[in-house]
């Protein structure tokens, strides 16, 4: 019996108390946003509350404090994308008049923060994804890269086809590729920005050669150039030996070719007298070449 009266007087003393006015609290009031949805696209979620201090009857702000049967107080964008913020000192009056009969004390935030960008329609170019695609050992792309159609249309937001100022990127996902390609490829912005970019074009054929190479070494003859009389090498008998990668279609050239040793005097390392090997001729189909050794030590009598 007791504790049934100090409930019913709890009861009676918090009903009383509620229908006071004159308290004050701070509460994450519920907002929306209003804006041409056609022209214009939220890049990231909106905010759905702000902080507001207020001060009124008990059963008013607890109302408040609860959301119980709250309206969201609109903010109206005219032009969404000239900034990228709303000043709350802007929303003190509309929103001080929305939640009367409480009353709005301020605002705890300077401004509301949010990003809203203008639908555009670009063309880009295809790109590679050098992520997306390895080649062989040796191979490489020869050439330019075909693409078909050379541009791919895109609508979305400004701030993320920004993103494609460089080329839209192509995912192959090949691997060790050794011959000469040629595929329709499918085309995808990725699974985050499926809701926000739209692809008028969903594939793209893509098409290259590729050259393989070849692995070769050779035997160097020396040849010396600008070498006083008083100057001669520490080891006479070298025969340096090059390695490197050839064209495979340029094997046959590449065998009746000799190449030199250039040693030239006027090019040494005047603190350690060393002479590094330069390899003549040097022909474009040949890559990686490696002498060894690559330096040579001078002696002076």
């Amino acid at each position: 019996m007791v504790v049934l009266c100090i409930a019913a007087a709890t009861t009676f003393w918090i009903l009383n108390a509620l229908n006071k006015d004159n308290y004050t609290t701070i509460v994450d009031y519920p907002i929306t946003w209003e804006y041409n949805q056609e022209d214009y696209v939220a890049v990231k979620p909106l905010p759905k509350s702000v902080q507001i201090q207020i001060s009124g009857n008990g059963w008013d702000l607890l109302r408040k404090y609860f959301k119980l049967n709250e309206p969201p107080f609109v903010i109206y964008l005219a032009e969404p994308a000239a900034k990228n913020f709303i000043l709350t000192s802007d929303l003190k009056r509309p929103l001080g008049e929305f939640i009367t009969p409480t009353l709005l004390e301020g605002l705890l935030e300077d401004s509301i923060s949010y990003q809203i960008d203008k639908i555009e329609t670009r063309k880009v170019k295809p790109v590679l994804d050098s992520a997306g695609y390895s080649l062989a050992k040796n191979t490489e792309i020869e050439g330019e890269i075909d693409f078909s159609p050379k541009q791919i249309t895109i609508t979305g937001p400004t701030s993320l086809l920004d993103l494609y100022n460089d080329g839209f990127p192509v995912l192959l996902n090949e691997n060790r590729i050794d011959e000469n390609f040629s595929s329709s490829v499918n085309l995808s912005v990725g699974e985050n920005l499926e809701p926000l970019i739209q692809l008028q074009e969903k594939s793209v054929q893509v098409s290259f050669s590729v050259v393989k190479f070849l692995q070769g070494n050779k035997r160097l003859k020396v040849k010396k150039i600008n070498f006083p009389r008083t100057v001669t090498l520490e080891n006479e008998e070298i025969t340096p030996m090059i390695t490197y990668l050839v064209d495979e279609r340029k094997v046959a050239e590449l065998k009746d070719m000799e190449f030199e040793a250039i040693l030239d005097y006027g090019k040494r390392n005047r603190e350690d007298s060393t002479l590094a090997i330069v390899v003549r001729p040097n022909p474009k189909y040949i890559k990686e070449i490696k002498v060894e050794p690559a330096l040579v030590k001078l002696k002076y009598e």
